[in-house]
Parts: C-alpha cells; sequence; structure tokens
C-alpha cells in the first residue's frame, strides 16, 4: 500500500488548510496517510550563519526525513498577504539546504484555501510557479473559496467544486 503525507503550510493550530488536506486525504481508495502538523518541526529562522555555526536543524532533518519516505504529498498552503506563512517559507529555506530538491520529485496535490473568494489563489500560483524548480511533481491543484460557506468535514458543500476536488484526488492516487 502507497503511503503520503498529509501537511498544511501554516502553524495555525486551527488552520482550514489542514483541515482541507485532511479531507483530501481522507477521499483516497487505496492509500494510507501520515499528517504531519509544522508546530511538531519548530526551526530557527533560516541564516546562512545561523547554518554555519549549527548546521541544519534536527526538524528540518525529520522533515527532510518524511519527505525521503513518502510515496506523495497533501500540501494545502495558507496565503498570507499573497505569499507563503512565514512558517512555511522558513521550513522551504531550511529544507532546500539540505536538498534542493526538496520535494524529491514526489506526486503532489496542491491545494489553497482562505475565507475570501479567492481562495488562496496567489499563494497556488506562486507554488505551482516555484515548487517545479525545488522538486515538486504537482499532478494536480485545487483552490477553494469561501472556506466557511463551502467546507464540512465530510465534504465541499458546492456541488461543482466538490467534484473538482475528487478529481484532484483521484489525480494524485493515480500518480502514486
Amino acid at each position: 500500500m502507497k503511503n503520503i503525507i498529509v501537511f498544511a503550510g501554516s502553524n495555525s493550530k486551527n488552520s482550514i488548510n489542514k483541515k482541507l488536506a485532511v479531507l483530501a486525504a481522507s477521499k483516497l481508495q487505496g492509500t494510507a496517510f501520515s499528517i504531519l502538523d509544522l508546530n511538531d518541526y519548530s526551526l530557527p529562522l533560516f541564516g546562512v550563519d545561523h547554518e554555519a555555526e549549527h548546521g541544519y536543524p534536527q526538524n528540518a532533518k525529520k522533515f527532510n526525513e518524511s519527505l525521503d519516505n513518502t510515496d506523495g504529498i497533501i500540501l494545502s498552503l495558507a496565503e498570507h498577504n499573497g505569499s507563503y506563512s512565514v512558517a512555511f517559507k522558513n521550513l522551504i529555506d531550511w529544507l532546500s539546504r539540505i536538498d534542493k530538491q526538496v520535494w524529491k520529485n514526489k506526486p503532489m496535490l496542491l491545494m489553497a484555501t482562505s475565507p475570501g473568494g479567492r481562495g488562496g489563489a496567489s499563494v497556488l500560483e506562486a507554488a505551482k510557479t516555484r515548487f517545479p524548480y525545488l522538486g515538486g511533481n504537482i499532478v494536480a491543484s485545487f483552490s477553494l473559496p469561501f472556506f466557511d460557506k463551502n467546507f464540512s468535514e465530510e465534504k465541499i458543500m458546492e456541488e461543482q467544486l466538490y467534484q473538482d476536488f475528487l478529481k484532484s484526488v483521484e489525480k494524485l492516487e493515480a500518480a502514486l
């Protein structure tokens, strides 16, 4: 059985992006998953001076090992001022020092959601542009607008969005 990792690009304890990522994983048919939380991988602020003095932080090594040992990735990105959250960007900065191919060419379902009507579209576009340079193999993407109106623990409430969501999950599973 394939095994994937599921996480949000957020350190919010009540991350709506984590909820979306977990919902996607729950729709997989023949794939096991592990949920990662950025709060479990606390990292110092990246800097070359810190790296030279202390090396790679243990939590960056642990997260990198999770990426090494997975068959695929579900990631839903929080959007902060049109870009990645600070916690997520810092993680990528550390991971890219360990391995420039951060995502290791593993099949990835890339998503974003927000309370607003764009559903994290800006951060999703930024990631879709940048991740391929970091070993990102994005096989599907999905954006959920108006999280509070469209999300429930079992499904996406708006039917067309839900069908698009399920197709994205299916594309990931087919690529594993």
